[in-house]
């Protein structure tokens, strides 16, 4: 693999992140790979993605796009290399829509790359389209045309929307969807599909409380219930759940355990508990609960954890405490909320509570790369320590942590389909 690196910055570090897309009834359909070659930056300048796109090509010779997505089609912006035949495309051509990035000047040399991509079978979009522009050339070949909708004028965007209404052939992508207001008014325009944190985040005001799989808590249940528990096993069922992990993490720190000593990971929080007190909680919960947390959003979540573990693990450092740590910052970046509130009553590890609050030692270091890593536009900005790392190795972090998530997320929705029978007898 080729590597890349750059100044103190970092700023030829290429980032990967996924964001999904949704059809007008909230469904998920789509995810956006998004590969930018720093932390903070929005887009890609012509030097930066050249160094991406030579990080694409070898990730996913490694990685199959289909396991990276969960089966879900990728939205993949392309560079001109790519879009003119310079560069071979590594997926197949029923694995990705390719988006043709709104600073691409559609010449001849790019018309003639995209048609042909489009007769080899290859979906085409537009990306931030608007009239005027040398991507009107693209119009009878995309499927795709993508519309900025962040302070957008909303004459402008009507008056798009019904040019691009004559070609009948078209879907139109609401994107960068910030607000409840630019949804309605998307929606109202009649957009097929629709991108942006509005519909990515929970909006919250009072308190973190994120609604788990009940689907783990019965596993955690079923594991319970046996002579002979499997306490591995139980941690890695707890680990699949974020809310379940946070709050039994805060239940270890109540008053009646006595507890004198903190916990830096989920199994110390089950040992703490004890199987009898863990089975209460875990009882309790599952009653409790009345809804599911959105899939998107615990992928998103098990993302951030494992990719914190598999970057510590590869540092030489605990892998237990970086998996939490990146679960706890990934709770917080969810519901807005800052760390330390989300830390509020759950008894960790002086060294892991200073890593997540003031991001110090080797984990907070490890919590700061993921965080700014799969977060485009994160505060803190990538340590300067990873100005000389290989950009591939990051990406290949980044995809072997979303595999696992959307194996780990699918393994469960098969369950919920196929479950196996009731490991507890039935009294009548």
């Amino acid at each position: 693999m080729s590597q890349e690196t750059g100044g103190p910055d970092g700023d030829h570090v290429v980032h990967v992140g996924r964001q999904p897309i949704y059809d007008r009834d909230g469904a998920v359909i789509a995810h956006e790979l998004l590969f930018r070659a720093g932390a903070t930056a929005s887009t890609a300048s012509r030097r930066d993605a050249h160094a991406t796109a030579r990080v694409l090509v070898a990730a996913f010779t490694e990685f199959g796009l289909d396991e990276v997505s969960g089966g879900r089609v990728c939205f993949i912006n392309l560079t001109r290399d790519f879009l003119t035949g310079q560069l071979p495309l590594p997926f197949d051509c029923s694995q990705a829509v390719l988006e043709v990035l709104e600073t691409t000047d559609v010449d001849e040399d790019v018309l003639a790359g995209v048609t042909a991509l489009a007769e080899e079978g290859y979906t085409i979009a537009l990306d931030d389209f608007v009239f005027g522009t040398s991507h009107e050339r693209l119009l009878d070949i995309a499927t795709y045309v993508k519309i900025d909708m962040l302070d957008a004028d909303e004459a402008m965007v009507r008056a798009t929307v019904l040019n691009c209404r004559l070609h009948a052939h078209l879907q139109l992508i609401a994107e960068r969807l910030e607000t409840p207001e630019a949804l309605d008014f998307a929606m109202s325009l009649g957009f097929e599909f629709f991108q942006g944190h509005v519909l990515g985040r929970p909006h919250v005001s009072s308190t973190v409380a994120l609604a788990p799989s009940r689907l783990t808590r019965l596993r955690v249940m079923a594991a319970l219930s046996t002579d002979d528990v499997d306490i591995d096993g139980l941690v890695d069922l707890v680990g699949q759940d974020a809310a379940l992990s946070l709050r039994l993490l805060r239940a270890t720190n109540a008053a009646s355990f006595g507890l004198n000593r903190t916990v830096s990971s989920i199994r110390d929080a089950v040992v703490a508990l004890g199987l009898t007190r863990l089975r209460q909680w875990v009882t309790l919960m599952l009653v409790a609960d009345l809804t599911e947390a959105d899939p998107e959003q615990l992928s998103q979540l098990l993302i951030r954890a494992r990719c914190c573990q598999l970057l510590a693990e590869a540092s030489a450092l605990p892998g237990e405490p970086a998996y939490i740590g990146g679960l706890l910052s990934a709770v917080a970046d969810l519901f807005g909320e800052p760390t330390d509130r989300v830390l509020n009553g759950v008894p960790l590890d002086p060294a892991l509570t200073d890593a997540l609050v003031a991001g110090t030692g080797p984990l907070g270091e490890v919590l700061a790369i993921v965080r700014a890593y799969t977060t485009p536009g994160a505060e803190p900005a990538l340590p300067r320590s990873l100005a000389t790392a290989d950009p591939a190795a990051l990406a290949s972090l980044y995809l072997t942590a979303a595999r696992w998530a959307n194996r780990t997320l699918s393994d469960l929705s098969g369950e919920l389909r196929h479950p196996e029978p009731d490991p507890v007898p039935h009294t009548h």
